[in-house]
């Protein structure tokens, strides 16, 4: 990386082909202006250039332009004689463009003067244009075939492939006697991270005296040729990604040639015949085309170099290339290997050539979270390696779910062993028929195993590493059938890491203010993978103490790496049956953005005040905005894009029809029943799913804090969409504070020192910063846990700390959804959701009534109110067998999931289908005011879908009796039904009762099996793993 003291701005960390090609060319010493036509800053190329116009003394002046008839005259004119003083004072100028805007700026250019030692124009052309209705990328020259040929012979046409020869051409470029196009594979190549030999800068005063001699002095061949010397089949192609494929494709092959042109302009016709062997009786010419019988420019010079040559002429074949026939001769090397087989008379025993000693990894997951930088932290780790050679290349999808994708892949190899330079795009294809490219894969975002395929990518005996929230059987329970064979018939050994517990584990603060430690962690789970049998915890540090040092936040280093260790578990599919699911519309990551813009941000703005102007362009131009939906027209309940753009999951707009009170009014807890009708969205649930609310903060609550707060509720503000920066959605400050943001949330430590930053005071600064420090961890923890602040009173509290209302909006984050085990079942009540909710209420120590957010919402809905939820999945589930005996204790609303049960166990029943006995527990305070459901519990016990309930009312007798006291009433029955019967036990409620619960068990084992405590333990753990002692307990 260039260093800030030579005056230069820092280039990025990641350093790419395409930065060092705009930092030579944006320099004041290369370049007198530099104009950026839209479409390069489309391709995401010119970003950086505009930044440093404005920030870097040394760079030089920009002139951004606009694609469209006529393009390049502008240019033309500054460098014409008599028109601009810039011919006469000498004038270098660069500019950058996409192919398909070169092809609309060359018949201008057919106007231009003649270069000069200090007139000349250079073009930086990184080649990438969208294809087909799907907008996918690619790297084609299609556009430039039928307007190349009016070029005028004053310009040079370079063209590069590799990295390095990416960053040596556009650095030779300014020192050619002329004017200059250079094409490069912004595609892939010059967009891989990796290692490079960073040039002198040059000068627009160091010019050659001729073009063949600068290309003599740099050692720049107009040609390059590989194969057989003595080949009688030569294959002629332009210097990009295909030629590289065909390189690494036959190396060795025999009697077979692969020409490489990487000069085009002007076509050295000596140098031509010298390079081709004297052997060749066929000649085939692949080039890019938009139609197949299009003959290019490369077809024409060669027609005219051969007729030349001694002896008899070679045939000429052509073949054109069109765009979408590249995209797949690229991703599918049996596609490359199959054209090659059809060339006419063309040798059909080639062999794939692949000798490379390397590791692949690919990473899948969501732009903008805390994991997306954990490829570029292992690209890192093995950057200063001397043994280890590692390249990382970043694409998105934007277009196949909300949120978009990043794909990462990352090529690790050893340096005594380095292969040809071959594209990570080509050596590693993400294509829809995947065989599997990768020695491990990364799924970072858990709700992708869902909306996409991605194993298919692993390569037979891959790790797989999922990063998710779920338990192990939740996650199990989630990966469809499909996936599930692909594990086991690819033998893949499939892990998962919780990085947010671990992280919650070695340091407290929530998931915002431990982002950076969360990927950390997967980072270190992702290197223990990789090391595989040499992985120790000694090795992960030695690797990681480069980057991170031996602690960090005053956490070692060793207790993170160990908390890893532990927290890495390999799951278990052998035993698993897949179970057919619902057809899911699964889609395949297609790249389709390399960076985002909205309007005239840049990625990663932040929220932003607007008015309705903006509003405005957000609803004439929402595909640059806002989330698009973009599921198939053919889904029958697509997803509404639009109703929760921040929500990354799935969402529904279900209605509510019920919302009744269960226990009497007078009685000091509100538990109340709410319904759902889902007719119409698609929504679907299995018994025991979770269902997430989405709620919202009570309005004049909102209001209050505006009037406090000195914003107007109706003003407009900007807030990017999380997991994706680059799109946002506008909202006025009331439908922001109410809808999305957690103002009447918890505060996480962080936010203290985040808010220091605007304090005026000095003693508001210090103090909020004393909270956010090691040192305050008292003082925090009595202000979360016992005075139970919120975002808004911090800020009620240290008043002279006010940023604005965009900036506070960021520093507070999202409302999460609370999910609520649902309380029916589907295949019962049909288009219907069923909730069993209780208020939450408490008093602070200084008298303020506190209520919980979402509970609080559900209470106040009206009959025909909008809702927007989702579904999480849960481990309360009925086991395979309806025989199996069901034993379910509930304590309050934790009857819930309970009655999803007992609902279809009726519905079973009904039908003839033979069951096993049912024993029901439930606890509560008094049977009187809490019986929940104690009518339907009644009817279930008379019709005999309940065998046994156990009812245990704490507070209605002289002795307070709980569902454990019940239990042990039955401990015969239920050591009976857990042992011998395969029964299964569920718990669900609060956390307390677990140990006396247990304990129970423990006794009902010992007296009905004749089990010792240290054994009935060994049991119950066992129960675990096979999922036949489940607790959803809180």
């Amino acid at each position: 990386m260039l260093a800030d003291h030579s005056g230069h701005p820092a280039l990025p960390h990641s350093l790419t082909p395409s930065n060092l090609v705009e930092f030579i060319s944006s320099r004041s010493t290369t370049s007198s202006t530099l104009f950026v036509y839209d479409l390069a800053e489309q391709a995401g190329f010119g970003l950086l250039t505009k930044t440093w116009s404005k920030t870097d003394q040394g760079a030089t002046t920009v002139v951004p332009l606009q694609t469209r008839a006529g393009a390049g005259l502008s240019i033309v004119g500054r460098l014409s004689q008599g028109t601009s003083k810039d011919a006469l004072s000498g004038s270098v100028l660069t500019a950058y463009s996409t192919p398909p805007g070169l092809a609309e700026m060359i018949p201008s250019l057919a106007c231009i003067p003649p270069p000069a030692p200090n007139s000349r124009l250079i073009l930086q052309i990184p080649t990438v244009s969208a294809i087909g209705d799907r907008l996918t990328l690619s790297p084609t020259l299609a556009s430039l075939n039928p307007v190349l040929s009016i070029l005028p012979e004053s310009f040079v046409v370079l063209l590069s492939a590799t990295p390095q020869e990416t960053v040596d051409l556009a650095t030779l470029a300014y020192k050619l006697p002329a004017h200059v196009i250079h094409l490069f594979d912004h595609h892939s190549s010059s967009r891989e991270v990796g290692q490079l030999h960073i040039p002198s800068l040059p000068s627009k005063e160091q010019v050659g005296s001729s073009v063949q001699s600068v290309l003599l002095q740099s050692s720049c061949h107009a040609f390059d040729y590989i194969g057989d010397k003595n080949a009688g089949f030569v294959i002629v192609v332009p210097n990009g990604p295909l030629a590289l494929a065909l390189k690494s494709s036959f190396a060795d092959a025999p009697n077979i040639g692969l020409l490489i042109v990487r000069v085009l302009r002007p076509w050295d016709e000596d140098a031509f015949q010298k390079i081709l062997p004297s052997t060749v009786r066929h000649i085939y010419i692949i080039e890019d085309a938009f139609f197949k019988a299009t003959h290019g420019i490369v077809h024409v010079d060669v027609q005219g170099s051969v007729l030349g040559l001694p002896g008899p002429i070679p045939s000429i074949h052509h073949e054109a290339v069109t765009p979408t026939r590249l995209s797949e001769l690229l991703s599918k090397p049996s596609s490359l290997l199959q054209f090659l087989a059809n060339l006419p008379l063309f040798p059909s025993d080639i062999r794939p050539h692949d000798v490379a000693v390397a590791t692949k990894l690919l990473f899948f997951g969501t732009p903008g979270t805390s994991f997306s930088s954990v490829p570029q932290r292992i690209e890192k780790t093995f950057a200063d390696s001397a043994s280890v050679s590692a390249r990382l290349l970043s694409e998105h999808d934007v277009l196949s779910r909300p949120g978009a994708i990043k794909a990462d892949r990352i090529w690790l190899e050893p340096r005594k062993h380095l292969s040809t330079h071959t594209p990570l795009s080509v050596s590693m294809p993400i294509s829809g028929d995947s065989g599997g490219v990768c020695n491990f894969l990364a799924i970072l975002d858990q709700s992708l195993l869902n909306s996409h395929t991605l194993l298919k990518h692993a390569k037979q005996g891959a790790s797989v590493l999922v990063v998710t929230s779920w338990s192990v059987p939740e996650l199990v329970s989630s990966l469809p059938a499909e996936d599930i064979m692909l594990i086991k018939n690819r033998e893949l050994k499939l892990y998962t890491i919780n990085a947010d517990a671990i992280a919650s584990q070695v340091r407290s603060g929530g998931a915002a203010e431990n982002s950076t430690l969360q990927g950390m962690i997967v980072h270190l789970a992702v290197l223990r993978l990789y090391l595989g049998s040499l992985a120790s915890e000694a090795a992960i540090l030695k690797l990681s103490e480069s980057l991170y040092g031996t602690s960090v936040d005053g956490v070692q280093m060793t207790t993170i790496i160990a908390r890893v260790w532990d927290g890495l578990p390999q799951v278990e599919l052998s035993t698993i049956i897949p179970e057919p699911n619902a057809a899911q519309d699964r889609k395949d990551f297609e790249f389709n953005a390399i960076i985002y813009t909205t309007g005239d941000e840049e990625v990663g703005l932040n929220s932003k005040l607007g008015s309705w102007h903006d509003a405005a362009r957000h609803l004439l131009f929402p595909s640059a905005f806002v989330e698009q939906d973009n599921t198939d027209s053919a889904e029958q309940y697509p997803q509404i894009a639009a109703l929760r753009p921040e929500v990354p999951d799935r969402t529904y707009l279900v209605t509510c029809t019920v919302n009744r009170r269960l226990t009497p009014k007078e009685y000091d807890r509100n538990v109340f029943h709410v319904e759902f009708d889902t007719t119409g969205t698609g929504l679907k649930y299995a018994i025991g799913e979770a269902l997430g609310v989405h709620g919202w903060n009570d309005e004049a609550e909102v209001l209050d804090f505006c009037r406090w707060y000195g914003v107007d509720p109706a003003r407009l503000v900007t807030i990017p969409v999380p997991g994706d920066d680059t799109k946002v959605h506008t909202r006025t400050v009331l439908q922001a504070l109410q809808q999305q943001i957690d103002i009447f949330g918890k505060p996480p430590k962080s936010f203290y020192s985040d808010l220091a930053e605007y304090a005026k005071s000095s003693v508001d600064r210090h103090t909020l910063l004393f909270i956010g420090s090691p040192e305050g961890v008292s003082t925090f923890k009595k202000l979360s846990e016992k005075d139970t602040v919120t975002f808004a009173d911090i800020l009620r509290r240290y008043t002279s700390a006010r940023p604005g209302i965009e900036v506070l909006c960021k520093l507070v984050g999202d409302i999460k959804p609370r999910h609520y085990s649902i309380a029916s079942a589907q295949s019962v009540v049909g288009d219907r959701v069923d909730l069993l909710v209780v208020t939450l209420d408490w008093k602070t120590p200084s008298g303020t009534i506190r209520y919980g957010q979402c509970t609080r919402y559900l209470a106040g809905l009206k009959i025909g109110q909008k809702v927007t939820v989702s579904i999480k999945p849960s481990v309360m589930k009925l086991p395979a067998e309806s025989t199996q005996p069901l034993i379910m204790a509930g304590l309050g609303t934790g009857a819930a999931p309970f009655r999803a049960f007992l609902q279809h166990r009726t519905l079973l029943a009904s039908q003839g289908v033979p069951l096993g006995p049912v024993y029901y527990y439930f606890g509560s305070r008094h049977q009187s005011q809490e019986y929940l459901y104690g009518e339907e519990i009644e009817a279930f016990i008379e019709d005999g879908v309940i065998t046994k309930a156990g009812l245990a009312f704490s507070r209605d007798g002289p002795k307070k009796v709980y569902i454990q006291h019940k239990m042990l009433d039955d401990v015969e029955a239920l050591g009976q039904m857990l042992h011998e019967d395969k029964g299964v036990f569920y718990l669900c409620g609060p956390t307390w009762p677990v140990p006396d619960v247990y304990e129970t068990l423990v006794k009902a084992l010992e007296k009905q099996c004749g089990m010792d405590a240290k054994a009935a333990d060994s049991f119950l753990e066992g129960l675990k793993e096979e999922e036949r002692y489940v607790l959803e307990v809180y």
